[in-house]
């Protein structure tokens, strides 16, 4: 085997520079996971009773143990219990992504993964790292009413 000559060089460096790379690609590839660019649906605008209560569905609408998100209005309604409505603004805390849907007794955003209790909006998974706003709920002939 020959010595390296000043110009090449030696299996170290070479190693060396392979293992910064990788450590630099695995770093970038979670970072890249948050950008705006890769967050879906943004919600801008206002939401559903911002301006004074609004109805945003039916009491049918929304199951037991589960909820409906009312995109068009920005706001997710769950009935953790029967006969107990809550809503929430539907957008999430960590990049204002519109929550996508309730299952399983959590409400799911799709953009990064964050996932929120049914029963008071608390975070469950993050990175979200704030609760979804509670937002005044209450029923009316049927109706559920927001705000």
């Amino acid at each position: 085997m020959t010595a390296p000559t000043p110009t090449s060089p030696d299996r170290r460096t070479v190693l060396r520079g392979v293992a910064v790379a990788g450590a630099v690609g695995a770093v970038g590839v979670p970072l890249a996971a948050c950008t705006t660019e890769n967050s879906g649906a943004q919600a801008d605008g206002p939401r559903a009773g911002e301006q004074g209560p609004v109805t945003i569905g039916k009491v049918p609408d929304v199951a037991v143990g589960a909820g409906k998100v009312y995109a068009d209005s920005r706001v997710v309604v769950t009935q953790p219990a029967k006969g107990v409505y809550k809503a929430f603004d539907a957008r999430c805390p960590h990049q204002g992504c519109l929550v996508k849907k309730v299952e399983q007794g959590v409400i799911n955003c799709p953009c990064h993964g964050s996932q929120f209790d049914v029963d008071d909006g608390s975070v469950v998974r993050g990175p979200a790292n704030k609760a979804l706003p509670e937002l005044p709920t209450k029923v009316v002939d049927g109706d559920i009413v927001v705000g």
